[in-house]
């Protein structure tokens, strides 16, 4: 027995001592030759904006699986395949309808429903002759808009967020943080249903916005049990202001004041009459999708049954109409740069330098569906839980947005999540860019504050949820984001070169060092 524990431990310094080759070596096979050819298939015509479910999602798949191949990775998917395929059903609307005193009012122009969040109603249409102005829609010890109002089968008009001093403080949490009330939707709903209100108009005045932030929420797509809304959420719109001046009609002024008392903390409602009559009418349609799997065995005999993830998504939008929706740097620059770190990685097994634990990188579907792909994976794991130590997730690193344009600083990347389970992550991906790659790293959108709330609206956020830690990667939002004119000619292939990089050498470090990344957070 000690001979044999002692044969290991020669075994395991010698790999120690191969794993000295710098891994600059590797992560110079990260290039924007390589990046582009990549993405120049991932956003070909033919593909048609590689939306789950069609079959230009299937390309894409085939695509990235014939990469794998091509580097001699093992076939971890079903059926001896780089598949894990996946059967959902879509919930959309068939019909979506707004009229307001007899005027028409157009879906994702004047309004937005979520079919996620609406549950069917008597033949798909609800009337009423008056809506009732209701505040912010909040019912709080600290503060409340349903005292002494019975809003019982009324349609109600609500303001986003919640009552805030000039100074920004809240009236719910007596800080600069919001509470609850303005941060998750869907506590509002969950109240109005228990007051039994018919539907929740809420105003939203970012509507052009916050559809296209939205688009992939207006179709629902299901892996396993609905998740219904019945006996849990009032039905709702988000209405554009001016569809809201339409609902106040002559009662400006009194709504003016009303409003202003609410802001102040002093909570008002006000009887609109109008009428109205919404229609909402879903169906339901089963897709098929896949996550593509390309796996390096790492080279410890103790360590490779642990497991670092890398993770883009390859789906997009798709087409609408005689519109593609290319998505070149969403997420088409983050599943190229994720090919260009499964070579590096399969590259270093074959000279021998195999990381020491293994490496999955994994291209899903979904996303843009609710983050379908990794949710599918985390509940149905081809490699155990326990056993993955980190999620390092790339979307969008190929364009540079507003702020950093005006800063004339195109050598950025904004950080999101690495602290929120572990120093060890953090402080690694912080070493690794100031040994290797130099970026300025920007943790503005890592703020629990922050409004964008980017951290729970990637993949790595499945992960996140078990207990793994994660790091997410994202060059910020463009005039492109989730519009047809995402496309190839714009992308800043020198700097998605360095952003793939860092997350090559923060994976390789967490793959190779001897110590698990410590959890030292709570989720």
């Amino acid at each position: 027995m000690k001979k044999i524990f002692f044969i290991a431990f020669i075994l395991r310094g010698s790999i120690l001592m191969a794993q000295q080759t710098s891994p600059t070596i590797f992560a110079d096979i990260i290039n924007p030759t390589t990046l582009r050819e990549h993405l120049t298939v991932l956003t070909a015509d033919s593909l048609e904006g590689r939306e789950t479910g069609t079959v230009g999602n299937m390309k894409a798949a085939a695509y990235i699986a014939r990469q794998f191949e091509k580097l001699e990775l093992p076939t971890v998917g079903t059926n001896n395949t780089y598949l894990q395929p996946m059967v959902y059903t879509n919930e959309s609307w068939n019909q979506v309808n707004l009229d307001i005193n007899a005027e028409n009012y157009r879906h994702l122009f004047n309004f937005y429903a979520f079919p996620g969040t609406n549950s069917p109603v008597k033949d798909n249409v609800l009337e009423s002759n008056e809506v009732i102005f209701l505040g912010y829609g909040i019912d709080d010890e600290a503060y409340s808009d349903y005292n002494k109002i019975d809003v019982k089968g009324k349609i109600i008009l609500i303001n986003m967020g919640e009552p805030m001093s000039k100074d920004s403080i809240s009236g719910i949490t007596k800080s600069k943080k919001p509470s609850d009330w303005t941060t998750d939707r869907r506590k509002k709903l969950a109240t109005a249903f228990q007051k039994g209100v018919k539907a929740v108009f809420t105003i939203d005045p970012n509507l052009s916005e916050n559809v296209q932030v939205f688009r992939r929420f207006f179709s629902r797509n299901i892996i396993g049990d609905v998740d219904s809304p019945d006996g849990k959420l009032a039905n709702n719109i988000f209405i554009s202001p001016e569809a809201a001046k339409e609902i106040i009609g002559k009662m400006t002024a009194k709504y003016v004041k009303a409003r202003g008392k609410c802001q102040n903390g002093k909570p008002r409602t006000l009887v609109l009459p109008c009428k109205i009559k919404l229609t909402l009418n879903k169906f339901f349609n089963q897709l098929v999708g896949s996550n593509v799997m390309g796996y390096i065995e790492g080279s410890d005999p103790i360590l490779k049954n642990e497991l670092v993830i890398i993770t883009a998504h390859y789906d997009h939008l798709g087409k609408r109409g005689t519109d593609i929706y290319h998505g070149a740097d969403d997420d088409g620059s983050g599943t190229s740069a994720v090919l260009n770190i499964a070579k590096a990685f399969a590259t270093a097994k074959k000279q021998g330098q195999s990381p020491r634990r293994s490496v999955l990188c994994m291209l899903v579907t979904g996303e843009e569906k609710g983050l379908l792909g990794s949710k599918f994976y985390v509940n149905n794991p081809v490699f155990p839980l326990e056993k993955t130590v980190a999620d390092v997730n790339i979307d969008m690193i190929g364009r540079v947005d507003e702020k950093y344009t005006t800063a004339n600083n195109p050598h950025y990347i904004y950080v999101i999540g690495s602290d929120k389970l572990s120093t060890d992550l953090h402080n690694i991906n912080e070493k690794m860019n100031d040994t290797y790659t130099k970026l300025t790293l920007d943790y503005t959108y890592n703020d629990e504050i922050d409004p964008n709330r980017y951290y729970y609206r990637s993949d790595h956020y499945n992960f996140a949820e078990k207990g793994i830690p994660v790091v997410f990667y994202f060059n910020g939002t463009h005039e492109d984001y989730h519009r047809p004119t995402d496309t190839i000619d714009k992308i800043n292939f020198e700097k998605m070169t360095i952003i793939a990089k860092l997350a090559f050498f923060t994976a390789w470090e967490i793959a190779n060092r001897n110590d698990r990344l410590r959890i030292d957070k709570k989720p």
